[in-house]
């Protein structure tokens, strides 16, 4: 990245861990024997519930704001987000002193509206389905001169989120170990772009694949058709962290290059994948935080006999949606390898 607007580069990845090692928590990566007798193979899962805020959304969101300047701070920072991003950035204007105004949608999750609330953060509540929150924060920006920081489409976001590849790498080497599958939650794309960067690097043989929820699955469809394309305008899903509508700007070119493929899963087996990681690994996992683990448990993914390595991105849950997916069902079970 040579202007700060092109997409990252390997070095903004360890640039960005350097920045991140003492804000940052250094997630665990979580052998899942369970999973092993499902699927067949060795799964690893990487934790990202236990990463401030809830969410892997904390280190774009520092090392974007970490770099303003003093006037750049002061005159503060705006986002939009449905409630990861949008707490971790108004969490770390708080650590920082910079005040902050987060767009957020009406239905968000009370749980993510009052943390963001929370951390000191004015919230703007707008209508998903018939206003645009990106309009919104433009205007806001215009009108104060704060600095937008966007979910995913930029570089400093996508090198920070990239640090959890980097993290995945670093203990996989240390482990003596090689990933055969990386399975990784998708959005507009940060996450697995900045995972792919950092991950193949230093496995070039490890298939990366996006997940997203059914009707939200354009980054899968984008990469087979070769061009970005939108999400289906009347779907609905409870993975509410991962609704955008078309895949970034910057992030598609890098995971079209990058990326093996996307699958995409149903709320039915998000909520499974919720419950099969709460019994065990008992981890807390919002659905769009599950939904690459709902990928591996489906039969979807291919890993008999393969090291997989599923992100869980997000812990961000509200009790009762929480309480629902807990409801007993059987253990996902595959008939055959």
């Amino acid at each position: 990245m040579k202007d700060g607007l092109g997409p990252p580069a390997y070095a903004d990845i360890l640039d960005a861990s350097k920045r991140l090692s003492r804000v940052a928590a250094r997630t665990p990566l979580l052998a899942c024997p369970a999973a092993d007798v499902i699927c067949h193979g060795r799964v690893l899962v990487k934790a990202e519930v236990l990463q401030r805020t809830g969410s892997f959304k904390f280190r774009g969101a520092y090392n974007l704001i970490s770099r303003l300047s003093g006037e750049d701070r002061a005159r503060g920072v705006v986002a939009y987000s449905s409630g990861n991003h949008a707490q971790a950035v108004a969490a770390v204007a708080e650590l920082l002193g910079v005040p902050a105004t987060i767009v957020m949608p009406g239905d968000a999750p009370r749980l993510k509206i009052e943390a963001t609330r929370g951390y000191g953060a004015e919230v703007v509540l707008y209508d998903r389905y018939g206003e645009s929150r990106e309009a919104i924060a433009a205007a806001l920006v215009a009108e104060s001169g704060a600095t937008l920081v966007p979910p995913f489409d930029h570089p400093m976001i996508i090198a920070g989120q990239g640090t959890v590849g980097l993290e995945i790498g670093e203990e996989m080497t240390t482990r003596d170990m090689a990933p055969d599958i990386v399975l990784v939650p998708c959005s507009g794309g940060g996450l697995v772009a900045g995972t792919a960067l950092a991950v193949k690097h230093r496995f070039p043989a490890a298939a990366i694949h996006s997940v997203e929820p059914d009707g939200f699955d354009d980054t899968a469809r984008s990469l087979r058709a070769g061009t970005r394309q939108q999400a289906d305008r009347g779907a609905r899903s409870i993975c509410d962290a991962l609704l955008a509508p078309t895949p970034g700007e910057l992030t598609f070119p890098i995971n079209r290059s990058l990326l093996a493929g996307g699958f995409s899963v149903s709320d039915e087996m998000a909520r499974a994948a919720m419950a099969f990681a709460f019994r065990h690994l008992k981890l807390v996992v919002e659905p769009g935080g599950a939904v690459a683990l709902a990928a591996l448990l489906s039969g979807k993914v291919g890993c008999a006999g393969k090291t997989v390595v599923v992100v869980c991105s997000g812990g961000n849950v509200d009790p009762d949606v929480f309480s629902a997916a807990l409801a007993p069902a059987p253990e996902p079970r595959l008939a055959s390898g």
